[in-house]
């Protein structure tokens, strides 16, 4: 069956015509309305999703952009992922949400979608279904949260949520603080308003010239948004009348801006999984390597949460957002790929000011670090690569032994001993939880706290190498999606206590000193099961199908 649009899905002369025609009039339509280009409004609202709880209203507003420049809009629901409120790790269901929604995207009589997105999985997979099925589209940020406020500190969520929860392992706060405070970390619905996955995706989409230059970073809960929805409700007819799509956009010199502009915002190691994936559904082939050469090249200049000190909707928003932060960094762009404004990057910075507030948009002559947020690492501990965000990491150079654990509550009752050898000196190595043994790669490189003992003699950061993933909004020295993943014969399944492990993160190595013959006959003593068993459904499909980190996570029928 051909992709479906409105005037062939109808059948003009059949009897589908006439029960077609019927059904859309059942639900009080009209001939005037069934004469427009149809417009797919498909939603992402949930009551189990605080970072969507807003869409209905945007919604509404895209409605009116569409039918005011001669439009018909329909609106579609489907699945809402948020990570807090599943049990298992939903980089699962991202590969689902993009499957179930290229299918609505391909089978409805869309003449063109706008897409409503704004969480960690959401919003890519709701790309990877877009360029797939690649009818006009144009994506609406859904924007992020304010940031809470608890005795005078400014909060913002997860990132803040670490720290806070190391100062109660340490004794410095009591429950009761901890109480109290929970009612401070989010300051309203929306994204979480750090630099996290939500914010790097909702950027991206940006940057990637899906949706309107400066949408990204207009706070969920403003007037501002309202707006935003309205007009990308009007913008979807001229890109249906032009008939440019997904494919004319999501090109090799659009992901490139797109990474330049996540090294320089200090964004989640999480796209880089992401955007390999969406960039595959394009047909392009993306390779790690491609990230680190842009890193070299680019430098961090956004000072927001976890890299820096600020939000994202309040002061990288008000610094001009990512049409700022792309105008800054012009000279390394592509400015002739297309956008969804139907004009180039170049025309749509020509008129874009430079940062309003240079403190959190640095000049690039004077960049807040010399080099991109995340760097890639390879060695005989990750002979296809690993990543860290390197922009919120203290520890770049390390040289000692390593304790290993296949479990999280292993490392965790470890790390909260006071009486174990855990310092400074140590690496810890985390195993088991890579794409298909968890499964879902979940993200625990952020839960593995800081020793007590170690905060209390002023020590904040150690060495823990992984290969599960990292939420977007944590920090401190972390190597994640160390690949291939262990339950795949990964040589971190060869790592043992004591081995001594040697990381450089400006030469890119992550090595542990032992021979190849070495590892490859501990690999033979070694077998690692997924974390917990299923039999049947999804998951079980996932676990069955799902290739590596380095590969997107996406299943190999899909590219």
């Amino acid at each position: 069956m051909k992709n479906s649009n409105s005037k062939t899905w109808l059948k003009p002369g059949t009897r589908q015509c006439l029960l077609r025609r019927a059904l859309i009039k059942s639900m009080g339509y009209t001939d005037v309305d069934l004469d427009k280009p149809i417009v797919g409004i498909i939603n992402t609202w949930a009551e189990t999703n605080p970072g969507h709880y807003n869409f209905r209203q945007m919604a509404d507003a895209v409605k009116r952009g569409v039918w005011a420049a001669g439009g018909f809009p329909l609106e579609v629901n489907t699945m809402s992922i948020c990570e807090v409120f599943f049990d298992i790790s939903s980089l699962i269901y991202r590969n689902l949400l993009s499957i179930t929604t290229e299918e609505l995207i391909a089978r409805h009589p869309f003449d063109g979608v706008i897409l409503l997105g704004s969480c960690d999985k959401n919003v890519p997979a709701q790309l990877m279904a877009a360029v797939s099925a690649n009818k006009p589209m144009i994506f609406l940020p859904g924007g992020p949260m304010l940031p809470g406020n608890y005795k005078g500190e400014s909060l913002a969520c997860g990132t803040d949520s670490f720290k806070l929860w190391t100062r109660y392992l340490a004794g410095e706060l009591t429950e009761k603080d901890l109480n109290e405070a929970e009612g401070c970390l989010y300051g309203s619905i929306g994204a979480c308003p750090i630099m996290g996955t939500a914010n790097s995706m909702q950027c991206a989409t940006e940057s990637l010239g899906l949706s309107l230059p400066g949408s990204a970073t207009a706070l969920a809960v403003s007037a501002e948004k309202m707006r935003y929805a309205e007009e990308t409700g009007r913008t979807i007819m001229n890109l249906i009348e032009r008939d440019i799509k997904p494919t004319d956009i999501v090109t090799k010199k659009a992901i490139e801006n797109c990474i330049t502009v996540l090294m320089s915002s200090g964004g989640s190691t999480n796209l880089i999984i992401h955007l390999t994936a969406i960039a595959r559904r394009a047909g392009i082939e993306l390779k790690l390597e491609e990230f680190q050469k842009i890193s070299e090249r680019t430098r961090v200049l956004v000072d927001v949460k976890p890299s820096g000190k600020g939000t994202v909707g309040i002061e990288f928003h008000q610094a001009g957002g990512v049409p700022a932060l792309m105008k800054e960094l012009e000279p390394l762009l592509h400015t002739d790929v297309l956008t969804v404004t139907g004009k180039t990057l170049k025309e749509n910075l020509e008129h874009v000011e430079p940062p309003y507030r240079p403190d959190v948009i640095a000049p690039f002559d004077k960049p807040l670090k010399p080099e991109g947020g995340i760097a890639v690492l390879y060695g005989n501990l990750a002979p296809r690569g690993a990543v860290i965000k390197r922009s919120a990491a203290s520890i770049l150079k390390f040289r000692g032994e390593a304790r290993v654990f296949d479990t999280l509550a292993e490392a965790e009752k470890y790390l909260l001993d006071p009486n174990s050898d855990m310092d400074e000196n140590k690496a810890i190595i985390l195993r088991g939880y890579g794409p298909k043994g968890a499964p879902g790669m979940p993200e625990f490189g952020n839960y593995m706290p800081i020793p007590p003992k170690l905060y209390k003699r002023g020590i904040k950061d150690y060495v823990r190498i992984t290969d599960s993933r990292m939420s977007g909004g944590a920090f401190g020295t972390v190597v994640l999606h160390v690949c291939p993943e262990a339950c795949d014969g990964g040589p971190l399944g060869a790592v043992r206590n004591g081995d001594i492990i040697e990381m450089d993160v400006e030469k890119g190595i992550l090595n542990v000193e032992l021979s190849p013959e070495q590892i490859a006959e501990r690999l033979k003593e070694t077998t690692f099961q997924s974390k917990e068993s299923f039999e049947r459904g999804f998951v079980r499909h996932y676990i069955d199908n799902v290739l590596q980190a380095d590969e997107g996570c996406d299943f190999p029928y899909m590219r």
